[in-house]
């Protein structure tokens, strides 16, 4: 069964400026549950992610600082967000629930979480609404508990993972691939393992044939026991921030080729929705539906 990480607090109330951005977490698993592709069985709502497993990708000073809501005004206003101990739960109640989703994908194959992909949390900042960064948390869970040897995070964002860059900048037992419009946020990118930077206005064939070639070649290459996902759907041609022009099917194609890449080589991977900021909701709950379908489709 496919298990799916979701929580009431993924939905964090917020001014109202700040609001478009989480409608989704809500009206995704509402979509999915309506049209059956889900039941709530497929739900489990994840504890909070416990201290010492924060600090394994986070600096313990920033981590307090953050916990005690004590970030200066420069730093809330790089994350995104106005900063509150309601947000604070929510950041960890992710992270907690992209370290349970491992365990399902070592049960089933696979696991989703309706939020997380926070991929701009540095070791020791937030940006970019990214406070803590749940796919680097995951990973050092699974290599401190021995349970993964090689991990491949796959950041198929519009955006640079530029905090899991850092994050893994000086660990050979995590490769990070992140392939991102090249003239978008953040204008300084880190340096992933593997940075492939797309031109504006990429379309569905030009992008779908340069991740098929280097996704196989990373699966041969890298050979990971693990992989990591994020699914972000900014690559949209509706996107307002992403700068792509990505149709919804060569979105879906997208996460056809990653879901099936890891199906075929019996990888388990966790998968985490990231961005989306299409001026129509509807464009975004269709594409993160799809990668729920297709999850469905492929693996049960």
């Amino acid at each position: 069964m496919l298990k799916i990480a979701w929580k009431p607090n993924y939905v964090h109330p917020l001014p109202e400026k700040h609001r478009f951005p989480m409608i989704k977490y809500e009206l995704l698993p509402e979509q999915l549950l309506y049209e059956g592709t889900v039941s709530q069985d497929n739900f489990f709502a994840p504890g909070e992610a416990a201290d010492s497993m924060i600090l394994a990708a986070h600096d313990a000073e920033y981590w307090r600082r953050l916990k005690g809501l004590e970030l200066t005004k420069s730093e809330i206003r790089k994350s995104g967000f106005p900063l509150s101990a309601g947000l604070v739960e929510r950041e960890i109640t992710i992270a907690q629930g992209t370290m349970d989703c491992t365990q399902y994908a070592f049960e089933n194959g696979i696991a989703m979480n309706i939020a997380g992909g926070t991929h701009h949390a540095f070791t020791d900042r937030g940006e970019g609404f990214c406070l803590l960064n749940d796919q680097g948390i995951a990973a050092y869970y699974l290599l401190n508990q021995n349970l993964a040897k090689k991990i491949l995070i796959i950041d198929l964002d519009v955006h640079q993972g530029n905090g899991t860059a850092e994050i893994f900048g000086g660990e050979d037992r995590v490769f990070t691939f992140s392939m991102h419009g090249a003239k978008n946020y953040p204008m300084h990118k880190e340096q992933s393992d593997l940075d492939i930077g797309l031109p504006d206005h990429t379309t569905d064939d030009f992008y779908l044939k340069t991740l098929e070639v280097n996704l196989k070649n990373l699966i041969q290459q890298v050979e990971p026991d693990f992989l990591f996902y994020q699914s972000g759907v900014d690559i949209l041609s509706t996107d307002k921030l992403g700068r792509l022009k990505v149709s919804i099917q060569g979105c879906k194609e997208r996460d056809r080729m990653v879901l099936q890449t890891a199906k075929d080589n019996q990888l388990p991977m966790v998968v985490s929705m990231g961005g989306g900021y299409s001026e129509e909701i509807k464009y975004i709950i269709e594409a993160h539906a799809n990668t729920y379908r297709l999850a469905q489709e492929i693996y049960f």
